[in-house]
Order: C-alpha cells, then sequence, then structure tokens
C-alpha cells in the first residue's frame, strides 16, 4: 500500500518526533508498503484564503503556485495518509492544519447527505479515497480532555474527506504497535 505521511513537526530542533517517523517509515518498508513522508516545515504551503477558485475557476487545485499542488496529488493516490503533528498549545501544529486546510479541492463543492442527518461535500474523485490516522506527541500538560477535542476534529476531518480515522496514536507507544495499526488496515 502506498502510504503518505504528512508530518506537521513544525520544530526542527525537536528530533524526537522525526526520528519516530523515520523508524516507523522503515518498519512499514519492510513490510512492503510504499511511504513518502512530506516535511511540511520545508515545503511552501500558503494559507487557504477561502476564495473557493479551488471549485470554480481551477477545479481541484488551488489558485496559489505552492506545494499544496503535490500535497494534494500525494495524499489522494494513496491508500493510507498519516497524519503527524506534536501538540501545539493543545492541538496539532499550525503547519498541518494548513495542509489539511489545502486539501479541500479534493471534494466538490456540491453537498450530500451522511448518515440521514449532515450536509457533507460530494467526493471530486470516483474512487476509494484514503484512509487516515493521526499521531501526536503529547505536550507536558495533556490531559484527556485535549486529547478528546483533537480526536473530534481529526474524527469530523475523516468524514468530510470521505474516509475513516482509524486510529489516534502517541509517540510514546512503540513503533511496532504503530505499524502494526497500519498494517491491520
Amino acid at each position: 500500500m502506498k502510504i503518505t505521511i504528512l508530518n506537521g513537526n513544525s520544530d526542527a530542533d525537536n528530533i524526537k518526533f522525526d526520528n519516530y517517523l523515520r523508524e516507523l517509515s522503515d518498519s512499514l518498508e519492510s513490510t512492503n508498503h510504499t511511504i513518502n513522508i512530506l516535511k511540511l516545515r520545508e515545503m511552501d504551503i500558503k494559507h487557504c484564503i477561502g476564495c473557493f477558485d479551488c471549485w470554480i475557476r481551477t477545479p481541484g487545485q488551488c489558485i496559489f503556485k505552492d506545494d499544496s499542488h503535490d500535497i494534494c496529488r500525494e495524499v489522494i493516490n494513496s491508500g493510507f495518509v498519516l497524519f503527524a503533528s506534536p501538540l501545539v498549545m493543545g492541538f496539532p501544529s499550525a503547519v498541518l492544519k494548513i495542509a489539511m486546510d489545502k486539501l479541500i479541492p479534493l471534494v466538490l463543492p456540491y453537498s450530500e447527505m451522511v448518515n440521514n442527518k449532515e450536509c457533507h461535500h460530494e467526493k471530486r474523485y470516483d474512487k476509494e479515497y484514503p484512509s487516515i490516522g493521526l499521531l501526536i506527541e503529547k505536550e507536558d500538560d495533556t490531559d484527556s480532555e485535549d486529547i478528546k477535542i483533537v480526536s473530534d476534529i481529526f474524527s469530523r476531518f475523516a468524514i468530510n474527506f470521505k474516509s475513516s480515522l482509524y486510529f489516534i496514536k502517541e509517540i510514546d507507544v512503540s513503533v511496532q504497535e504503530v505499524s502494526d495499526e497500519i498494517n491491520r488496515i
């Protein structure tokens, strides 16, 4: 399976987080997955300005010529996407949030009823959208309420992204545990 890891670690000095992702990538490659780690902090990703030109003027692509085009291409062509970020003030990093916002061209501006109670955007592509997971590094003061909020955010994102959130893991669990979880998908 092709796996894309969106590394939302905005702090280049946080070597522990990057090393964890590298070990995870090695573990997954050893079980015949193709891994692409995108270090978001090293990419040129402009903020979404909510102009919706990605739906109207340039369907499926942001009007800004930035690395979000590559991110969207990698994500939609993956079987699994791992969103990975240290928590910053209780939330995933800003660079990961910016990248998530720039995935909106992967859905259409039209709405459909989901679960007979909510309206969500329709899929742009007639294919299975990738499953997603979330890997976080807690802060010293992270509590269960913080984890619940982050979990809710990503569960809602998965619905909007026509996918499923398979897990939320913390980097204090072994690389093998996360690798095994991905291998079960």
